[in-house]
């Protein structure tokens, strides 16, 4: 927001070029054109802008849903390794096996066993052979020495906890599954067999549903070889594919967790995807949401308002002919009369006469409303000092950067400065209370001072200023306007009566 001295300077330029004729009307109409290229250049930046915070908004849904369902997955899959784990430790314990059928599998099965999306916890012998079943007391026929689940243990002694590839489950209808499952070892290290549990991955569809990604989102669960567990949009046929050699597995296993845009090989939809290798478990969770999903909205957005901005452009190029034939003919007679009559020459600021018409306005506006007005009175001390040491001209610099300063410490629209006269200058606050015109006073006295201008005449060694500060509520406390500029007067008295540099306040006797 320019303040009333840099317009004041520029509308003097502008006289000052009219007077000499030189603003040709073409330039009017260039400068149109260019002011409405900047806007639609700013426009585009800011639909751009736009665009770039919907993909890092869909980055970061992305992440948090991945981070969601890791959690949950390895809360589950901790509980039942831990199952395992005491079932394998159950084993080795010559007491527990020498308990009754019945109270074995009730130490050996904990309630975890018995959880929503599990199947029976499994103890199978080196044969394959089902031994102890968590899901009947007398084990059901079986044997899964075929498996994956199986053979890797009994091949390889050091695997610790295997979580298997889908496969269709013998003992509940073909319901597609994994397992997880542990070596059993006898004393000397020999193979005895294995535990097992069967996890239906109606779970993960159920956990993958609950994302809500858009209608082409895609939320996939990958074991690390490249097999796919699930996939949400769900299909049966994507369940157990192997995509090692997919684009975007390999970005997968390339580092722990990222994010990036490339096209499914599955469906061949584009997306921004986000994955994460599981830190413990030999898993990937991928979430990704369709690029024209996370656009949709925007493309709309920017439709509407280009559209709208590129109407504003023309109209503002329109109105830039119009305003270039108009200009000169008007400007050049009113323009410098206007600054004469209402701006201090020295200041820029507006001068004692137009502060007169502003006190006027703002006087008989806060007695409509009953709003609070307020006033400052600034005073540069021991400006006549300063004159005597460093000469007339060195006095004007100094009232022109504190005209300066002052400009540049009110913003609203609404507040306005004035030379009063001489080093007095006088700030006018509609709508403000005495604490906003205590803190603005106290800007304005802090600006001055860091102005920094030397003053040896000055006990601060610089040039600095008083303020009195003084608020009114015509329409409460009655009176016209100079009972304030009287109270703001006699503020600034009491600030230089009181050591000079501060802000005083007016206190009613």
């Amino acid at each position: 927001m320019q303040t009333d001295t840099q317009k004041s300077h520029a509308l003097a330029s502008l006289a000052r070029h009219l007077r000499k004729g030189g603003l040709a009307p073409q330039v009017i109409i260039l400068s149109g054109m260019l002011v409405a290229l900047v806007m639609v250049s700013l426009c585009a930046t800011v639909l751009y802008q736009g665009r770039l915070d919907a993909l890092e908004r869909a980055r970061e849904t992305s992440r948090n849903l991945a981070l969601l369902a890791e959690r949950d997955i390895e809360r589950n899959f901790e509980l039942y390794a831990l199952s395992l784990q005491a079932v394998v430790e159950g084993m080795r314990d010559a007491d527990v096996l020498a308990l009754p059928l019945r109270l074995r599998r009730q130490v050996l099965f904990d309630r975890a066993a018995s959880a929503q999306y599990l199947g029976s916890m499994l103890v199978l012998d080196a044969s394959g052979n089902i031994v102890i079943d968590s899901g009947s007391e007398m084990p059901r026929a079986g044997n899964f020495s075929d498996r994956a689940y199986f053979t890797v243990h009994r091949d390889n002694p050091d695997v610790g906890l295997y979580i298997s590839d889908p496969y269709l489950s013998r003992l509940r209808n073909g319901s597609p599954s994994i397992a997880l499952s542990r070596r059993l070892s006898h004393q000397d290290g020999s193979f005895a067999g294995i535990v097992m549990v069967a996890v239906n991955l109606e779970y993960f569809h159920k956990l993958f549903a609950g994302l809500s990604l858009g209608p082409h989102g895609a939320v996939s669960l990958i074991k690390k070889n490249g097999i796919m567990l699930m996939r949400q949009p769900y299909d049966p046929r994507t369940i157990g594919r192997d995509i090692r050699k997919a684009s975007t597995f390999r970005r997968f296993r390339s580092t722990s967790e990222g994010s990036f845009s490339d096209t499914a090989s599955i469906d061949g939809v584009r997306r921004l995807y986000f994955f994460r290798n599981f830190p413990e478990l030999p898993l990937i969770i991928m979430v990704a949401e369709a690029e024209d999903d996370i656009y949709a909205a925007w493309r709309r957005r920017a439709l509407t308002i280009g559209s709208l901005m590129f109407v504003f452009g023309l109209g503002f190029v329109g109105l830039s002919f119009l305003l270039g034939a108009q200009f000169r003919r008007r400007m050049r007679a009113e323009s410098e009369l206007e600054l004469l009559a209402r701006t201090d020459g020295l200041t820029g600021l507006n001068n004692r006469r137009t502060l007169g018409e502003i006190l006027d306005q703002e006087w008989r506006r806060a007695r409509r409303t009953s709003s609070v007005f307020s006033l400052l009175f600034v005073d540069i001390d021991r400006f006549k000092a300063y004159n005597d040491t460093y000469g007339h001209q060195a006095g004007d610099d100094a009232l022109a950067a504190v005209a300066r300063c002052i400009g540049d410490c009110i913003r609203r629209p609404a507040d306005s400065a004035a030379r009063y006269g001489g080093e007095e200058f006088v700030v006018v606050l509609p709508d403000t209370p005495p604490a906003g015109a205590a803190r603005i006073a106290e800007k304005i006295r802090t600006a001055i001072s860091e102005l920094a201008i030397e003053h040896a005449a000055s006990e601060y060694g610089r040039v600095t200023a008083s303020i009195g500060a003084a608020s009114w509520a015509p329409g409460r406390d009655g009176g016209d306007v100079t009972t304030v500029i009287k109270a703001a007067d006699e503020a600034l008295y009491n600030a230089k009566a009181t050591g000079r540099n501060k802000v005083s306040p007016f206190v009613p006797a």
